[in-house]
């Protein structure tokens, strides 16, 4: 059975984000491709897009359910680094963020077709980067971790060894800038809270 809040992920990270909350949900995976970046687009507007497009895909399947959906990328040097589709790209974004500071902006929306509502945002974190030597990129590489990550690295895994500093939202780096998403689902009446916590609204 579905709950009335779906989450439009296969994320574990963000499964458990919003698992904190008491929130009861569901996860069922859109099928958008998160695949190619124009070259026009800029950071906000690609992951504020895909966000979107992904609730929208799960949405137009529950009309009656709140959908929230996201999509996390990270920037440097004006490019745009997703996942790491084998190890060569895994070593060469880790070895580009080295001992730099990069921004990582997830985009995420909140509707619910049935009831014409809905919204969208992007939050932006800077995170700074230790220099890291060919030992340590190698055997993070090998641990597997960089291959489902934006950017190449999970802040909340083995790759917090890599982190020097934050400035900004810690949740919106592991996939899910909570502060802001739980802010959006109470503006649109997607949640309530009591002294027994979040739930669902009706």
């Amino acid at each position: 059975m579905v709950n009335r809040f779906i989450l439009a992920s296969k994320s574990l990270r963000r499964y458990e984000l919003l698992k904190q909350m008491g929130l009861d949900f569901d996860m069922i995976h859109s099928g958008i491709e998160e695949e190619g970046f124009p070259q026009d687009e800029s950071p906000k507007g690609h992951v504020i897009r895909l966000s979107e497009a992904k609730a929208i895909d799960v949405g137009r399947r529950y009309t009656d359910h709140w959908v929230v959906a996201a999509d996390t990328i990270v920037t440097i040097d004006d490019a745009i680094l997703g996942k790491p589709r084998n190890q060569q790209e895994a070593v060469e974004m880790l070895h580009r963020l080295s001992g730099r500071e990069h921004c990582v902006v997830t985009g995420f929306s909140v509707l619910h077709l049935g009831k014409g509502k809905g919204d969208r945002e992007a939050v932006q974190t800077s995170v700074k980067m230790k220099s890291l030597t060919p030992a340590e990129v190698a055997w993070y590489v090998a641990t597997g971790e960089p291959f489902d990550k934006a950017g190449g690295y999970a802040i909340q895994g083995m790759g917090s060894f890599m982190i020097e500093s934050i400035r900004g939202s810690y949740t919106n780096v592991v996939g899910l800038p909570l502060c802001e998403l739980i802010q959006m689902m109470n503006r649109l009446g997607a949640i309530a809270i009591s002294e027994s916590g979040f739930r669902v609204a009706e």
